[in-house]
């Protein structure tokens, strides 16, 4: 009977954190919305220290934390094949680059060879929109 019980709760436990990570709200994007980098161009051959600007249209910018319809903030994508998970916070990693402060540029200090890089906007909560807003993927040359 102890083992059914603590098993139970564990299944019970495991639900709730499954439907809490799942309940995070996924704003849709408006029609028009856009995200773009405005530099460095496709195909650009860089230093090792590169300024990416950010573009936007069609929404504003919010600091991550702030709820404003139609508001995001930017999340710069290096070297990654896959975009991140629909509905599930975008990661913070070297490959995923959080811009919660609501900064529309940043310089990358990137290792000699050639580099994808992707914006894709993201909710108050760092999730991506529906549907995602995402810039074209670009790719880059460093010296």
């Amino acid at each position: 009977m102890r083992r059914f019980l603590i098993g139970s709760t564990l299944a019970v436990l495991a639900a709730m954190a499954m439907a809490a990570a799942a309940a995070l709200p996924v704003h849709k994007a408006p029609a028009d919305a856009r995200v773009y980098i405005i530099s460095p161009a496709d195909g650009a051959t860089v230093g090792r220290d590169v300024t990416v600007r950010f573009g936007l249209s069609g929404m504003g910018v919010a600091p991550a934390g702030v709820e404003r319809e139609h508001t995001g903030h930017h999340h710069l994508l290096i070297d990654v094949a896959t975009l991140p998970a629909a509905g599930q916070p975008i990661p913070n990693d070297e490959h995923h680059m959080h811009f919660g402060g609501g900064q529309t540029e940043t310089v990358l200090h990137l290792a000699p060879g050639t580099h994808t890089l992707q914006l894709e906007l993201g909710d108050a909560n760092h999730v991506p929109f529906d549907p995602p807003v995402v810039s074209s993927k670009i790719t880059i040359h460093v010296k």
